[in-house]
């Protein structure tokens, strides 16, 4: 087929959207209405799933089933809600080329792409195909026993949790990086994360925080019992092997906190890069740095200059949406949402 023929046919391909939406929440479900009535007057199909279908109400909308065909044919996911509704957005668009754009009505929120007061601006950049895509590092993981054999296997966008079952006693743990024995200890359990997932569960265990287009995998124990027992990161190639005992403590892998596999006594789990990415829909320039700033409220301005405002982690005045917050250039000048960084201080009185 010529480039022409190909762009005819893409262009007589009916554009879909296929809405996931945290409907606990009334604010919610009308942010997700009035976006779903502007994609709809401007030509473009919207989908929701059945079990959401009666709460939103969406005249003209198609209702599929939860099911892995649910986000075939669409070209985005959006997702109203915080984390965890984003999260089980990517089960369903783990097997289509559908990329998955966040509306963030959580908390943090560190995988939305924009805030609900940038909605028009999102739908508008949805209409008119102005929006780029990241392909985001997955992890796998299989579940082995003690003789070796695969009884099951799963996915996840932020980490694996091998984890106790059994919160009165201690986790005994062996740890192999690529099949050669690393070390062993006692904990809570070991986490095995990707980059998008090191601003989670990671982070909470002390891991370090990547940016989400370096390729590498973490492993961060959780309240470890031994004096090495630091945060690794290792190649994106690399297979990361938790093994139990078979007279230690239960012990189970829990996948984005939503999907869980047990460890058989004496078995292991085998995490590595899965061979399919999760494509993630950006419309804003901001960078990770950015994000991590406006999420967290970093102190950027210095502590000396802080003092003389609302003191460390208050003086970076940002709202919900990190394009409109104040950008610090070299020379110590903090530019205002929209002002050029040619101006100078002295443009400011």
């Amino acid at each position: 087929m010529s480039s022409s023929s190909e762009d005819r046919a893409a262009a007589e391909t009916p554009r879909c959207v296929l809405l996931i939406v945290h409907t606990g929440r009334r604010d919610i479900v009308e942010l997700a209405r009035t976006s779903a009535t502007r994609l709809l007057q401007g030509g473009i199909a919207v989908r929701l799933i059945d079990s959401e279908a009666d709460d939103l109400a969406i005249e003209g909308a198609e209702v599929v089933p939860a099911d892995s065909d649910a986000a075939h044919g669409a070209e985005i996911v959006m997702v109203f809600g915080g984390d965890g509704t984003f999260l089980r957005a990517a089960e369903l668009a783990r097997y289509t080329d559908a990329a998955l754009m966040g509306v963030n009505l959580g908390r943090v929120g560190f995988l939305a792409e924009t805030e609900p007061e940038a909605v028009e601006e999102t739908l508008s950049a949805i209409e008119r195909c102005e929006y780029s895509v990241e392909e985001r590092l997955a992890i796998e993981v299989d579940v082995l026993d003690s003789a070796g054999t695969v009884v099951g296997s799963t996915w996840a966008l932020n980490e694996v949790s091998v984890e106790k079952a059994e919160r009165s006693r201690v986790l005994d743990v062996m740890i192999a990086i690529d099949g050669r024995p690393l070390t062993s200890f006692g904990c809570d359990g070991v986490l095995c994360a990707t980059p998008t997932g090191s601003t989670a569960y990671a982070f909470s265990a002390g891991g370090p925080v990547v940016w989400p287009d370096v390729e590498a995998l973490l492993l961060v124990p959780s309240n470890a019992h031994a004096l090495f027992a630091r945060p690794l990161v290792t190649s994106p190639n690399s297979v990361l092997t938790i093994a139990v005992p078979a007279d230690g403590n239960r012990a189970r892998v829990s996948a984005d906190g939503r999907r869980l596999v047990e460890i058989p006594d004496g078995g292991r789990a085998d995490v590595r890069r899965a061979e399919r990415p999760v494509r993630i829909a950006r419309v804003h320039a901001a960078t990770f740095g950015d994000r991590l700033v406006a999420k967290f409220g970093l102190p950027v301005r210095g502590f000396r200059d802080a003092r003389h405002h609302a003191g460390p982690g208050h003086e970076l005045f940002t709202s919900r949406t990190v394009l409109s917050r104040d950008i610090v250039t070299g020379d110590g000048h903090v530019l205002q949402a929209g002002e050029e960084s040619g101006a100078s201080a002295d443009d400011d009185a």
